[in-house]
């Protein structure tokens, strides 16, 4: 129920920016939402299109059907690759069967896979610093043939690891890693393979390099940090991390108002708000009315950047 302005106490909310949406996440979506209306329903997409169940639903009203493996899928319908990417084995089914397939890879893990893949034509030994089981590292490793990648997680993992005794060695890295962590991964990797080759330009893509930037530029100054994201999202487990390794004392993840418990609120004066790159604005509106509710709201949006950067749709969905 929400509280008359007398019963207000005061609450003081930075919103860091850039937050939410990024340009890879917003074409995924462009991609199925075109899909719908050139190819009609049902669209059939492998594995969650971006890692948002809000999203997800949104996109299943309108016809979209989410599935695990293109087993799933009808030989009459289109399917679409989700933005994390998939193994080279993934187009090469849908080929096989006809299948009439969009690629919503973001262009950012699309560039990693080109790197593997030139890594691999030199007779390089790659390194791929990411997390198991991530869609992104799967399909990045699924790139090349079995065993052709070492995947290390931790700066533990780069102390252990041992080349098996290729001329050079190179690392990639999933882009959606803590720049922190994966720089202390990459400088163990360097102290122990000083010639080992690194990437022309960081893996790590510039949405969550800026998020992770607007999240240290605010914990200080907060209480508590909410990241509006989901539990499987990557990008978003990431921003609870650097808030607290920042300086925040407490950081929570929250995929939407009905999610917060205010009984954390207590003692709480400044509270920071952010949004992994798969979170849309809608889910960042409704946070902050629900706290205009029960709270005397100050808001202040602290900007460490903007961002205008945009990706093509697929040339399918050109015509």
């Amino acid at each position: 129920m929400p509280k008359t302005g007398s019963e207000r106490r005061p609450l003081t909310i930075l919103l860091a920016a850039p937050r939410g949406f990024c340009a890879g996440v917003d074409r995924a979506i462009q991609i199925v939402e075109q899909a719908l209306e050139k190819y009609g329903e049902p669209v059939y997409v492998r594995h969650e299109i971006v890692h948002n169940r809000y999203v997800v639903e949104g996109l299943e009203a309108r016809g979209a059907i989410f599935v695990d493996e293109l087993g799933d899928v009808p030989d009459d319908r289109p399917v679409i690759f989700s933005a994390h990417g998939v193994p080279k084995s993934v187009p090469a089914e849908a080929d096989r069967r006809n299948l009439l397939y969009l690629d919503a890879t973001c262009p950012l893990v699309s560039k990693v896979h080109n790197e593997a893949a030139r890594h691999f034509d030199k007779n390089r030994e790659i390194v791929l610093i990411g997390h198991t089981g991530h869609p992104e590292v799967i399909g990045t490793m699924g790139q090349l043939p079995d065993d052709a990648i070492w995947l290390v997680e931790t700066v533990a993992d780069a102390e252990r690891f041992q080349p098996r005794g290729a001329a050079e060695l190179a690392y990639i890295t999933q882009t959606t890693l803590s720049v922190d962590d994966t720089n202390d991964i990459v400088e163990t990797l360097k102290r122990r393979f000083p010639s080992i080759i690194g990437p022309g330009k960081e893996d790590i893509c510039y949405a969550t390099t800026n998020r992770q930037l607007a999240v240290k530029e605010i914990a200080a100054q907060c209480d508590l940090i909410l990241v509006i994201g989901a539990p499987n999202s990557s990008n978003s487990m990431r921003l609870v991390e650097v808030a607290e390794q920042s300086g925040c004392p407490k950081s929570l993840l929250v995929q939407r108002a009905r999610d917060i418990d205010f009984a954390t609120l207590d003692g709480v004066g400044t509270l920071g708000i952010t949004a992994g790159a798969s979170a849309p604005d809608v889910l960042v509106d409704e946070v902050l009315n629900a706290f205009r509710d029960r709270f005397d709201v100050q808001l202040k949006e602290i900007s460490v950047t903007s961002e205008n950067i945009s990706f093509k749709l697929p040339k399918e969905l050109l015509h």
